[in-house]
């Protein structure tokens, strides 16, 4: 297909959380004809509690602060708590997609099925009020989340109570009266611990690792605020921030929980300022490793064994492109494996957008994925050469991981995980070059 009629088709942007808001304004902001798709009636993604794709929970905050986590040219109004709840975020994003004029490029209530590669094109295939429609399409830019697909538990044995994973967790009133076997101490968990203790008669967690703890605010100042001015090199500053992180959480051995057995940053910390309160209160019980589910619970690799009404699951997600084969995306192990964790080398109107985490990375972080993204789209139709030479170094760095040296540890949650300031450097280093090609 010739790139006259090629630039007359629109591009595919799948989802309208954080990412596929900045994806499409940047792609709108460039000229570039684009359609947005989104399974629910709204924008606001996994912060819209009523989408039928959100695994949000009541109590759900920010475990960012929002100044370091919002779009820096569009700052949440002051009066936004400092870790805003989850309809804050959404009213934010609804006022987001005002502002840049975005609903218009939506259709929502529209559930994406299937993308095809057809040529030069892509065929994407979506139903609306049970009616199928295919679309041609430039590219495609996946933007529908990391965070939909749950990542379920196989334990040996059954249990006859009731056992659900944390995608399915809305209200503490579930844990009322109830006996309550938390598993998995991550940022869901622990606040999901913190709702339960609460209502529920009882509540065990059980923690299989150790995780460095990091209260919300440390001398009244958000956590992920302080530091920032004197920049150490990664190695370094992992010995310094470790320190400080026991200096004022203390071991967790302290409180009964296993000490980590690695280094500060090679995986996600847990930032919540009362679970350690309740832990040291003797509220939550933190239990092993499950040998085996039982009828009535389970027992522990320790021996020990307990009886309960409601098993809850913390267990993370699994990334989830149902639409898509996995070829592809290049995908690999637990993850794709894509250039600056976007660009497929399978295809050049293939891009993978919000496929990335990082501690403090933020929504500007997504933001700057999308400049770039709408940067390589105007050098494809305006300069093959700038164009061609991006798509080689694809190519070649797809597996390339910007991990800024880090020994991350071997955990499905951190297949996609890069170093926030080696992955902003990199995103930066590629604008650059594509500059050329306006």
């Amino acid at each position: 297909m010739k790139l006259s009629k090629l630039s007359m088709l629109p591009y595919a942007v799948i989802g309208s959380g954080p990412m596929g808001l900045c994806t499409v304004r940047r792609l709108a902001e460039a000229g570039l004809p684009v359609i947005g798709f989104e399974i629910n009636h709204d924008v606001g993604g996994l912060w819209d509690i009523d989408s039928p794709t959100s695994t949000m929970y009541q109590s759900a905050h920010l475990i960012s602060s929002k100044r370091m986590t919002e779009f820096a040219d569009f700052p949440m109004d002051d009066d936004v708590a400092t870790y805003p709840r989850h309809d804050q975020l959404r009213r934010y994003f609804q006022d987001y997609a005002k502002h840049f004029d975005l609903y218009r490029h939506y259709r929502f209530n529209t559930k994406v099925e299937k993308l095809e590669p057809k040529g030069d094109i892509w065929q994407v295939t979506v139903s609306h009020n049970e009616q199928s429609e295919t679309i041609e399409c430039a590219g495609v830019l996946l933007a529908n989340g990391t965070l939909h697909h749950p990542k379920r538990a196989d334990f040996a044995g059954e249990f006859e109570g009731q056992r659900i994973h944390s995608s399915e967790y809305r209200h503490a009133d579930i844990f009322a009266d109830k006996r309550v076997l938390l598993v998995g101490c991550g940022n869901s968990g622990c606040d999901i611990a913190v709702d339960a203790v609460h209502r529920a008669k009882s509540v065990d967690m059980v923690v299989r690792r150790g995780y460095y703890f990091l209260p919300k605010f440390v001398g009244g100042k958000p956590t992920d605020t302080l530091g920032g001015k004197i920049k150490l090199p990664n190695k370094l500053k992992q010995i310094v921030d470790g320190t400080l992180v026991r200096l004022i959480s203390g071991k967790p051995s302290s409180f009964g929980l296993p000490d980590p057995d690695y280094k500060m940053y090679e995986s996600h910390p847990v930032v919540n300022s009362m679970f350690l309160h309740h832990i040291g209160h003797g509220d939550i019980k933190v239990r092993p490793s499950i040998d085996k589910l039982t009828a009535h619970g389970a027992t522990f690799v320790d021996g020990q064994q307990g009886d309960y009404d409601l098993i809850l699951e913390a267990t993370g997600y699994k990334l989830h492109y149902p639409f898509i084969e996995p070829q592809h995306l290049n995908w690999q192990g637990d993850a794709p494996r894509l250039y600056l964790n976007i660009f497929t080398p399978q295809h050049n109107n293939l891009f993978v957008m919000g496929m990335v985490e990082a501690s403090g990375l933020g929504w500007q972080g997504r933001d700057e994925q999308a400049k770039l993204v709408s940067q390589f789209i105007l050098a494809q139709q305006n300069n093959k050469a700038v164009a061609d030479k991006f798509t080689q170094t694809v190519k070649k760095l797809a597996n390339q991981r910007i991990d800024g040296g880090m020994n991350y540890l071997n955990v499905e949650r951190m297949a996609y995980y890069v170093h926030k300031g080696d992955y902003l450097a990199a995103l930066a280093n590629a604008q650059q070059q594509l500059k050329q090609g306006h």
